[in-house]
């Protein structure tokens, strides 16, 4: 059954019909058996994995985020901590900070049953990105459509991205979205698959002023900020999950087309998404170490065009 609800992306209203619109399919069938994993991530560039986790797991990393956003007054004092409902006057999306220094949320990302999961999958040790990206997305827009590579290209590209919602996130609430076969349109999107956001041209003083001097992108990393025109142009529906639940998690590779659904509650979403490869592969610099440059000054690179 598909969606009996409107749903929005980045403010856009998406054709839910069953030529544009589905569902993303389980694969929990398949865990402990890597090579069909394997073959499942191959055929359909996603792997969605519900119940892998331990909900207890979740729900105390999800209480530590709450907990933040309560201290800060960021959620309805009205409310039970734990449903996350904003504070009417709080709105925001990505929020990095609640995952530094958060014990609860590293058990989840870099414990024994996710590096367990992809040391399987790689068929040998793996290593993952010292930075955690953390979304508390409140009402309004999710995330434009894009690729990860673009972000995080400069070690290797057989990388994999890991999605995980921290608590039930019903339609309405959104989640992540994938665009279906978009990972076999890497030549139609050669050139914005070679983008490096933190790179800048020497020779250009604009994109050094812009990226060099004041720390920004040279390109704005996502490839449209319409997702319905996207989808009508590459092919594939979008898909997404009818009820993400807590102790289920997404993995993809760097050339998969998502975004995220829009928001249209009152409770904050939750998710983090980690990266993951095998340790004999190079690594981008940008997100690793104990303090990792990510998109500061320090991560830009320059090169002549």
């Amino acid at each position: 059954m598909l969606a009996t609800l409107p749903l929005f992306s980045a403010g856009h209203e998406l054709d839910t019909s069953p030529g544009a619109f589905g569902f993303v399919r389980s694969s929990a069938d398949l865990v402990g058996r890597p090579a069909e994993l394997a073959r499942r991530l191959e055929e359909d560039g996603y792997l969605y994995i519900p119940g892998f986790f331990d909900p207890a797991l979740i729900l105390a990393a999800r209480a530590s985020i709450t907990d933040r956003l309560a201290a800060e007054g960021s959620l309805d004092p009205a409310a039970p901590l734990i449903e996350a409902v904003s504070h009417p006057d709080k709105k925001f999306s990505y929020r990095g900070d609640l995952a530094r220094d958060n014990a609860a949320i590293e058990r989840v990302v870099y414990g024994p049953e996710l590096l367990g999961f992809y040391a399987a999958l790689f068929g040998e040790p793996v290593r993952h990105f010292d930075h955690t990206w953390f979304r508390a997305v409140s009402r309004g827009q999710g995330t434009t459509p894009h690729c990860d590579l673009v972000y995080m290209g400069r070690g290797t590209h057989q990388l994999l991205t890991c999605w995980i919602p921290y608590g039930d996130i019903p339609l309405e609430m959104g989640g992540v979205m994938l665009l279906e076969g978009s990972h076999r349109q890497s030549d139609r999107l050669k050139s914005y698959l070679e983008v490096d956001v933190d790179a800048y041209c020497e020779n250009r003083p604009k994109e050094v002023a812009k990226v060099k001097v004041n720390g920004g992108w040279s390109h704005p990393g996502f490839l449209s900020k319409n997702p319905a025109t996207l989808r009508a142009k590459l092919g594939g529906r979008w898909l997404t999950c009818p009820d993400y639940r807590t102790g289920d998690f997404m993995t993809f590779g760097m050339t998969l087309v998502h975004g995220g659904l829009d928001n249209q509650t009152d409770r904050f979403r939750f998710s983090s998404d980690t990266r993951y490869q095998r340790a004999s592969q190079p690594i981008d610099e940008r997100w690793v170490g104990e303090n990792p440059p990510a998109n500061t000054l320090a991560g830009k690179r320059g090169r002549v065009c």
